[in-house]
């Protein structure tokens, strides 16, 4: 059975690579949001922003980083949309695969896209002079901390992707979490914000995760920060996967 699943599970994730590479507008449109962010924010307000020592681009990757996968993962929403409209679900389910492999397929596509989108959006920002004193085991945490953020939401997509009713619908979800970044840690520090504004950019998930980055790259202690990061993307993502399965088998049954 586990061989079946990932030998099935390697086509389908093949068929969807394909699809991107026929089409690279997507991860160009995933990367060109971001970056735009970065020119904008370094060039434009960077002057004008109190965010303490070292360069502006160093303190505002993380947050760009985050927004890049929140930008990428609409695309998961929408591809497994177009799927479930098209019939191939349910071809898939009169062949001899894995049923599982289906959303795996989807899912590790969003996880080599969104990866590839981050790999381009730190390359400009080395352009921009970004640099990083890290050591491997840094790089390794930072790589993992965004692994897991980018399962957590790609899992997150696949629920809209199953229920939504237009493609609009499915991919319009990943707004807000575009938009959560922006009241966080990510542009300045939360110690310049009103109080109830504050106290909501303190207590969400992305101020954490971009604290934990942050602080690995510049080399700083984060201690609780990066628990706390691990503590909402392990959740996350086991909540998601669960709720994305079960309406999953119900459709199948369906």
């Amino acid at each position: 059975m586990s061989k079946r699943f990932f030998a099935d599970t390697t086509v389908l994730l093949g068929r969807s690579l394909r699809r991107i590479a026929r089409s690279p507008d997507t991860v160009i449109t995933t990367a060109v949001l971001p970056i735009a962010f970065l020119l904008m924010f370094v060039y434009v307000f960077g002057g004008a922003i109190q965010h303490g020592s070292g360069s502006y681009v160093t303190y505002l990757l993380p947050g760009i980083l985050l927004i890049t996968v929140a930008s990428g993962i609409s695309y998961t929403a929408f591809r497994l949309f177009q799927d479930l409209q098209s019939g191939i679900f349910e071809r898939f389910r009169s062949m001899p695969i894995a049923r599982s492999a289906v959303l795996w397929g989807h899912v590790l596509t969003s996880l080599v896209a969104n990866l590839v989108s981050v790999a381009v959006v730190v390359g400009v920002a080395v352009l921009m002079g970004f640099r990083s004193g890290a050591g491997i085991a840094a790089w390794l945490a930072v790589a993992g901390i965004l692994l897991l953020f980018t399962l957590a939401l790609t899992w997150l997509a696949v629920i809209p992707g199953l229920t939504a009713r237009s493609g609009d619908g499915a991919s319009a979800f990943s707004y807000p979490l575009v938009f959560l970044p922006f009241v966080s840690s990510a542009f300045v520090p939360t110690s310049t914000m009103p109080g109830p504004v504050r106290a909501f950019a303190e207590h969400q998930p992305t101020t954490s995760i971009v604290n934990a980055i942050r602080g690995l790259l510049t080399q700083q202690p984060v201690s609780t920060e990066i628990w706390t990061a691990l503590g909402w993307c392990i959740g996350v993502l086991a909540l998601a996967s669960v709720f994305a399965t079960l309406i999953y088998r119900r459709k199948q049954r369906g």
